[in-house]
């Protein structure tokens, strides 16, 4: 059996001196031989694991350098996508009115908007797949961080439904171009004009000044006012005893010279038109006027008709009736009982009524007696 400092001089550690009588102990001083050794042991290791730590570099270099450069030229060939599509877009609205649907600074927006969100989504994926082969490299365990994942993202689908209702629903309004910042639409639960186009809520300002916000996921019909074109429409009652030729030349001229007028003219698409009577009264008609305009203007149109037509109507001394104007011709029509006298207790000269009313006759002294 060897003896202790034999073992310890076996194993690489320098004898422990002696114990002083005074029982103090002094620090092992390492020597020469130690030093070497720990090199040598250091090199071996290094020697033996130095080819799997070049491996894994080499892999996690090569994982990196792909994803980079897979993102690199994904995002390219989004941003090569939306301008070939943009511009395919342009030359197929080769019409006025398709021009007017979606215009050039609108159709920019819109393609800026959709690359972001492809070229954001194809970041998270190509870098997220990377950062797992990195870990897989380090030959740590994913199937526990995956199980993880999947039950988080169950439970977080199952808690934010209405989220990813919303921001689903934000992505195709925006691919599909619905509507866009400036449009007045009517989104059932609101309207206005759009301030503003999120993936989740959509803001509107109302008539009145205020703001809406409206989740996407709740948007079930949309009617964009501002695409396309708007129809002013205007019915002009007069009496039924009006020459019909007269009224539509009348019309005609207000129509003319509100087609040549500015801002009207720009306002004006379409020539406005007599369509024709409408309806027909006992004693009126109903004159039906319609024209095409820019949209959202409408209503701006329609004032100004019956401004002009009103004007134009008294000059040529046609009367429009109904509403209030009917119940003025009611009260020219003389009354034929207003000169009949109401019957009265005091017609009759024996009435309680006429006796009580009649002077009192005085009464005579009555003479002194003699």
């Amino acid at each position: 059996m060897s003896s202790l400092p034999a073992a310890l001089l076996a194993a690489g550690a320098s004898p422990s001196p002696t114990p002083s009588p005074s029982g103090s102990t002094a620090p092992a001083v390492p020597t020469l031989q130690d030093a070497q050794d720990s090199a040598t042991n250091a090199a071996s290791w290094v020697e033996q694991n130095w080819s799997t730590w070049l491996a894994m570099g080499l892999q996690i270099l090569l994982v990196v350098v792909v994803a980079v450069a897979l993102r690199a030229v994904v995002r390219r060939a989004i941003t090569k996508l939306i301008d070939r599509m943009n511009r395919t877009a342009q030359s197929g609205d080769g019409s006025a009115l398709g021009g007017l649907l979606v215009n050039a600074e609108r159709r920019r927006q819109r393609a800026a908007a959709i690359g972001s969100v492809l070229r954001s989504v194809a970041s998270f994926l190509i870098l997220g797949t990377a950062a797992l082969m990195v870990l897989g490299t380090f030959k740590i365990n994913l199937a526990p961080l995956l199980a993880s994942a999947g039950v988080a993202g169950v439970a977080i689908g199952f808690g934010a439904r209405n989220l990813v209702t919303d921001f689903l629903s934000g992505v195709f309004m925006i691919l599909e171009d619905q509507y866009g910042v400036g449009d007045v639409i009517d989104a059932g639960v609101a309207t206005g004009e759009v301030i503003e186009v999120g993936l989740r809520v959509t803001k509107l300002r109302g008539d009145g000044g205020e703001i809406w916000y409206v989740r996407n996921g709740e948007v079930k019909r949309i009617g964009n006012l501002s695409q396309g074109w708007a129809t002013a429409g205007v019915d002009v009652t007069v009496k039924a005893s009006e020459d019909l030729d007269r009224v539509k030349a009348t019309l005609d001229e207000v129509a003319e010279k509100m087609s040549k007028e500015e801002p009207w003219n720009e306002l004006l698409w379409g020539q406005v038109e007599v369509l024709g009577l409408d309806s027909v009264l006992i004693d009126s008609m109903v004159v039906r006027v319609s024209a095409r305009t820019m949209p959202g203007k409408s209503v701006t149109v329609e004032r100004e008709l019956r401004w002009r037509i009103k004007r134009a109507f008294d000059a040529a001394s046609i009367r429009i009736v109904g509403g209030a104007t009917a119940v003025e011709d009611a009260e020219d029509t003389p009354d034929p009982a207003a000169a009949v006298a109401a019957p009265s207790a005091y017609s009759n000269a024996d009435s309680p009524q006429t006796a009580a009313t009649a002077p009192i006759t005085p009464q005579r002294a009555a003479p002194p007696a003699k």
